[in-house]
């Protein structure tokens, strides 16, 4: 679950800040750990792209920001070790990806 959607009883939430410009996002640890290998992959790879998500609890709407392998990226997880990666979720969201062009982290669930 992504900021801004509620959590799950008991999940555990990590941070992902981009550019430090913003607070970072809330996202699930689970989901997370596949963002991480995802977003890691596409700009190792040179491969920009738009990623959107809630604003948050505080403000109705929505924020984008085009993901760029120079703009400095943190992925904080809450628990330790981070959960196990699914490939098949993997190839999912990566063929999800590919497809639109860009990253719409509340429809990821």
């Amino acid at each position: 679950m992504v900021e801004g959607r509620g959590a799950a009883y008991g999940s555990c939430m990590g941070k992902l800040e981009y550019n430090s410009s913003r607070p970072p996002i809330d996202v699930e640890d689970e989901l997370l750990a596949h963002l991480k290998i995802l977003i890691s992959t596409k700009l190792r790879r040179q491969e920009s792209f738009m990623m959107t998500w809630p604003s948050g609890k505080k403000r109705p709407g929505r924020l984008s920001a085009w993901m760029h392998p120079s703009i400095p990226l943190v992925i904080e997880f809450d628990e330790e070790p981070p959960p196990q990666i699914d490939p098949v979720r993997m190839t999912h969201l990566m063929d999800r990806l590919n497809q639109r062009g860009e990253l719409i982290l509340d429809e990821l669930d």
